[in-house]
């Protein structure tokens, strides 16, 4: 009896080693935290002196430390001008107390070398400030569905090259939070935390258009509104109080970004490099945002099967950043999760990782003149910005094609392409709560015959 008793208690033991082997969290974690050590590390040659476009290791935060006047011991929207909504400039302005905390100087008649030592420490308490925030888009990525998938998000060569350029993990991991709440039936959740996000950087208002006519097509508008109206509160509750205060301050994001022209890593840029510029960038913009936005629409409410939610979020992004008047390499990781969730293919995840690497490379080369003395010239540059386009629109195509053939989709038919799998499991939207395994209105099935 003993014995049984013994050997029960090895064969658990070994059962939960095992277990241990195949849980992501541990792993993934690992390859998160070994891609932004590595980051970091690329980090070094900037803070010692290297040149940053040679380096290829560019960051926003120093910079900013000294021209936003945070060297100054100005206070983000208060006293200086920042071009960023409310949660940046607050993250900046912690990042600023906790440098002053640890013994940085700050203020108009401080010392260079106390400046200087100042804004390293600056730059360090960043960077630690923004690992947490990536941690924690990683720990709601493995709480969804597919939790191997965060793999794809924690190894991303994004991580590595552009983890530290600005304070983009912070709206990241809002926008993963919402998308984990609202996988959990949480929609009012889910609206706070993408609220929060809008408050930011401004693309987390994005989901709320696949959401409104997903919810609409299916009957779940009050999932919708619910959400909707937490997005608005939570926005507000964090925006009011700095507009009272600075009205001026608060509108400067705003005004800064409205009349921005063509810019870096644009369609409109290179279409300018080339010979053929756009007179007017913004209403380009505006006019391809509105027809791509209502063609996908379109898609999303009569397809005849209804879509994944992170399908629409995928498609939306891609317009949006194909069409943007602007593209710094950060970008990327705006849309990294919506690539992983709509299309988790390793086979993707290379393709879209080894043209955003070009790109990545091509940028810093243009900006040092590198590409400019080559044979190449201009040319080079403008490639990497369409075959960085090139790919997206082609991931984008393939998530169209699974919205009208959803035998295709790996999430719906995670099987498709085994000949060993007689039977597949069939899925419906594992991730998008209210609307998983939710039925089209009565209303649509009587007026659109061909919805499945």
């Amino acid at each position: 009896m003993t014995d049984q008793r013994v050997l029960g208690g090895r064969m658990g033991q070994r059962a939960e080693a095992a277990g241990l082997w195949f849980n992501p969290q541990p792993w993934v974690f690992l390859a998160g935290t070994v891609s932004y050590l590595v980051l970091m590390l690329r980090q070094l040659p900037c803070q010692l002196g290297a040149s940053v476009y040679k380096a290829m290791c560019y960051s926003d935060i120093g910079p900013l430390f000294y021209a936003r006047g945070i060297a100054d011991g100005k206070i983000p929207f208060i006293s200086a001008d920042v071009e960023y909504p409310v949660l940046t400039g607050a993250l900046m302005d912690l990042a600023r107390r906790i440098t002053v905390l640890l013994g940085g100087q700050v203020g108009p008649d401080v010392p260079d070398s106390a400046v200087q030592h100042a804004a390293a420490l600056f730059v360090g308490v960043n960077a630690v400030l923004l690992f947490g925030f990536f941690l924690v888009v990683l720990w709601a990525h493995l709480r969804l569905s597919r939790p191997w998938d965060a793999m794809m998000i924690a190894a991303a060569p994004a991580v590595i090259t552009t983890g530290l350029i600005n304070w983009d993990f912070m709206v990241l991991a809002f926008t993963a939070l919402g998308v984990l709440a609202w996988s959990r039936r949480r929609p009012g959740w889910a609206g706070v935390w993408w609220g929060l996000g809008v408050a930011a950087k401004l693309y987390p208002l994005l989901v709320f258009v696949p959401l409104a006519v997903l919810c609409f097509r299916s009957g779940r508008l009050r999932a919708f509104w619910t959400s909707l109206g937490a997005a608005a509160a939570a926005w507000l509750a964090v925006n009011l109080p700095v507009y009272l205060m600075t009205p001026s301050g608060w509108l400067y994001f705003w005004t800064f970004n409205v009349d921005r022209g063509a810019d870096l890593g644009s369609l409109w840029y290179a279409l300018s490099l080339a010979g053929h510029p756009v007179d007017d960038a913004s209403s380009a913009q505006t006019l391809w945002m509105v027809v791509g936005t209502a063609a996908i629409c379109a898609l999303l409410l009569l397809a005849p099967r209804r879509p994944r939610l992170s399908q629409g979020f995928l498609l939306l992004m891609v317009l949006f950043l194909v069409v943007n008047k602007v593209y710094s390499p950060q970008y990327v990781l705006w849309l990294l999760p919506f690539v992983v969730m709509a299309r988790p293919r390793w086979r993707d995840w290379v393709i879209f990782g080894v043209a955003e690497g070009l790109y990545f490379m091509a940028i810093w080369a243009h900006l040092d003149g590198t590409l400019s003395s080559g044979s190449g010239g201009d040319g080079l540059y403008i490639a990497s910005i369409m075959v960085r386009i090139g790919v997206q629109l082609w991931i984008a195509g393939l998530v169209v094609r699974d919205i009208v053939q959803p035998e295709f989709d790996p999430v719906r038919n995670p099987q498709w392409n085994s000949r060993h799998a007689a039977a597949p499991k069939r899925l419906d939207d594992p991730d998008g709560g209210v609307l998983d395994e939710a039925p089209d209105a009565p209303w649509m099935r009587r007026y659109v015959p061909w919805l499945r």
